[in-house]
């Protein structure tokens, strides 16, 4: 019951949130079994691929320790309802934007059932409004439950699937990962964790709140990256990383994961801070707010943009000295102007801007 409450609590801490200027579609989340059990985690190295195309790819490498003999674990994963969308309740369970779900245990995927539940209660079905509250006031999550049997000693178990990123007035991309489910497990604690951000062919300008991340260094490990930690205004601590092309990396032994996950895109307060002028950070996807494009670059600035965003070394005495003011710009002596793989919106964006 207490589960319950929390999660009730925590959907409507949300919802005041994004209330009228935000858009929530999903969460990621860990694997969780129903009923306490002494089975642990012993390690776990949890990637998230951040894409131009609105995608979350995660992938979730486990390894679980048994202690005790063969047994088999209903085990679950959850993603709540999708908040100020059209979308209805899907009976089938099926959650509107999670795709490409997979689970494979020791070598054999694992086939799965989905289902509508109440927050936080894998193993309690939603049963429909409680009064005539319409729909969106209502809270439920879809479920994809699975039987696992565990054999003695450790036991691998990858997860994957793609859910598609939330948004709103001042953040191109928003991605909830809950980590604090993985508290059910035998301890609570992660014995050896990963978190890897990948942003593979692109280039991403994000934060997160720090608080689960004190004690331990964020440190680049593939691609171009900047990390810095910040506060600005009314922001809490956070953790800022722009990123091309690479991977970033946070590793912990014996975690106990206090608080979820929630990677934003940095517009979240460089739109609205007087001390970033011109600093809002060109994405190249399609979700990028238009308005914030026009408001905020020159046109001069603006068609170069993309080059930027690829890390070009400008010539040009005042493009370099401009761009020079954005902490993301990385520049890279090896990149070569070209327009190869400039997307439908950069084309745009310079047609515009001539």
């Amino acid at each position: 019951m207490q589960r319950k409450l929390f999660f009730i609590l925590m959907i409507m801490v949300a919802g005041l949130i994004h209330a009228n200027d935000g858009i929530y579609l999903a969460n990621g989340s860990q694997l969780v079994p129903m009923r306490e059990t002494d089975i642990s985690i012993a390690s776990e190295v949890l990637t998230i691929n951040l894409g131009d195309d609105g995608l979350a790819r995660v992938e979730v490498d486990y390894e679980f320790l048994n202690n005790g003999g063969a047994k088999t674990v209903r085990m679950g994963f959850e993603a709540m309802k999708p908040y100020n969308t059209a979308d209805t309740l899907n009976p089938a369970g099926i959650h509107p934007y999670i795709k490409d779900f997979t689970v494979v245990m020791n070598g054999q995927a694992l086939p799965y059932q989905n289902a509508v539940v109440e927050p936080g209660e894998l193993d309690t079905p939603y049963t429909g409004p409680k009064d005539d509250r319409p729909e969106e006031f209502e809270q439920y999550a879809y479920a994809y439950c699975f039987e696992a049997t565990f054999r003695q000693g450790i036991n691998k178990v990858r997860h994957t699937y793609s859910y598609q990123m939330s948004y709103g007035v001042g953040r191109t991309f928003e991605v909830p990962y809950w980590l604090k489910p993985a508290g059910r497990w035998q301890g609570g604690t992660i014995g050896d964790f990963t978190l890897r951000i990948r942003t593979p062919k692109t280039a991403k300008h994000f934060i997160m709140a720090d608080s689960l991340f004190t004690g331990h260094k964020f440190v680049v490990t593939e691609g171009t990256g900047k990390i810095r930690h910040s506060r600005y205004g009314w922001s809490p601590h956070l953790v800022e990383i722009a990123l091309r092309d690479g991977t970033v990396e946070w590793h912990a032994r014996n975690f106990r994961p206090i608080d979820d996950i929630c990677i934003q895109s940095a517009d979240t307060y460089t739109s609205f801070n007087q001390a970033y002028p011109l600093g809002t950070f060109y994405d190249r996807s399609e979700t990028f707010m238009k308005w914030q494009q026009e408001q905020e670059f020159p046109e001069w600035l603006a068609r170069n943009l993309p080059y930027a965003n690829r890390g070009y070394v400008f010539k040009k005495k005042e493009l370099k000295k401009q761009f020079g003011r954005f902490w993301w710009y990385m520049p890279d002596k090896k990149y070569s102007p070209s327009t190869d793989d400039f997307t439908p919106r950069e084309w745009r964006l310079i047609r515009e801007r001539k």
